[in-house]
C-alpha cells in the first residue's frame, strides 16, 4: 500500500498563486510596520489557501499486471500438407514452454482456419481481433505460426510490440494453384465460350513446361488438355443445360521420382 498527497483545488491554480502572493505582501507590510498579531493572520491566510487547494491523502494498493504474449496458429487447409501439422504442434508446445518459463507472463492462443467463402487464410485479421481483446499496454509480443500462405497481408494491425513469424514446411516445398481470371455470369446453352484461367507454381517446383488440366461439367465426360504453366490461358467450354452448372478443374498429380 502506498500513501500520497493529492490536490483537487476548488479554484484554478493561478488564482491560488495570486492570493498567495498577495498574502505574502500583506504579511511583509505587517512585519515592517510592527503590527501586532501578524503571525496569527499569516496562519489564517495559510489555512485559507490550503482549504482552496483542497488537499487529501490517497491510499493505493497496487499489484503488477502480467505481460501478455499473443500466439496465432494457422490451421488452414494448406497446413495439413506433408508434416506441417506436426511441425505446428511442436512449435506451439515450444512456445508454451518458453512463455511458461518467463516470470509474470501469460500466453493467449488463437487458432484460425480457412476463411468463409474461399476468403483464404485470414491470419492477420485473427491477430487484430486477438489484439482488440487485450489491454495494449500489457501486450509484450505476438507470434504467428503459419506456412506463409496468408491472404490478408494488407490488414497488418498497429502492433504495440514485436511480431515474430514461425514458418512451417520445408525449403523444397512448393505450391501449385489454378486461378480463374474471368468466369462469365451466363452463357448460351450449346455454344462455346472462353474461360480465362492460369496455372501458377509458387516456390521451387520441379522443372516442367506444361501440365495436364482436366475440366468436367456436372456429369459430362471430362476433357483433358496439355497446357503451359504460368501463362494466361483461354479454354473452350460449352454448357450442356440451363440453370446452375458445376465446372470442376483439376491438374495431374506430380509423380514422385
Amino acid at each position: 500500500m502506498t500513501t500520497s498527497l493529492i490536490f483537487a483545488p476548488l479554484v484554478g491554480w493561478p488564482v491560488i498563486l495570486g492570493l498567495g502572493l498577495l498574502a505574502v505582501v500583506l504579511l511583509a507590510v505587517a512585519v515592517w510596520r510592527g503590527l501586532p498579531g501578524w503571525a496569527i493572520r499569516g496562519l489564517a491566510l495559510a489555512a485559507l489557501l490550503a482549504a482552496l487547494a483542497n488537499p487529501a491523502l490517497q491510499d493505493e494498493e497496487r499489484a503488477n499486471l502480467s505481460d501478455i504474449v499473443l500466439l496465432v496458429v494457422d490451421e488452414s487447409a494448406s497446413q495439413g500438407l506433408g508434416d506441417r501439422a506436426e511441425q505446428t504442434a511442436a512449435a506451439v508446445a515450444a512456445v508454451e514452454a518458453e512463455v511458461a518459463g518467463l516470470p509474470n507472463t501469460e500466453l493467449r492462443i488463437h487458432r484460425v482456419a480457412d476463411g468463409a467463402e474461399d476468403a483464404g487464410t485470414l491470419a492477420l485479421t485473427a491477430l487484430a481481433e486477438a489484439l482488440a481483446e487485450e489491454p495494449r499496454a500489457r501486450v509484450a509480443g505476438a507470434i504467428l505460426i503459419t506456412d506463409g500462405q496468408v491472404h490478408d497481408l494488407g490488414l497488418v494491425p498497429d502492433l504495440p510490440a514485436p511480431l515474430q513469424v514461425l514458418l512451417t514446411g520445408r525449403e523444397a516445398d512448393w505450391d501449385r494453384r489454378i486461378v480463374v481470371k474471368n468466369a462469365p455470369a451466363f452463357a448460351i446453352i450449346g455454344e462455346e465460350f472462353k474461360l480465362d484461367l492460369r496455372i501458377e507454381d509458387v516456390g521451387a517446383p520441379p522443372a516442367a513446361a506444361e501440365v495436364e488440366l482436366t475440366i468436367s461439367i456436372d456429369a459430362e465426360p471430362p476433357a483433358t488438355y496439355a497446357v503451359p504453366l504460368n501463362e494466361d490461358l483461354e479454354l473452350p467450354v460449352t454448357l450442356p443445360h440451363g440453370g446452375a452448372n458445376v465446372i470442376q478443374f483439376s491438374v495431374a498429380l506430380l509423380q514422385a521420382s
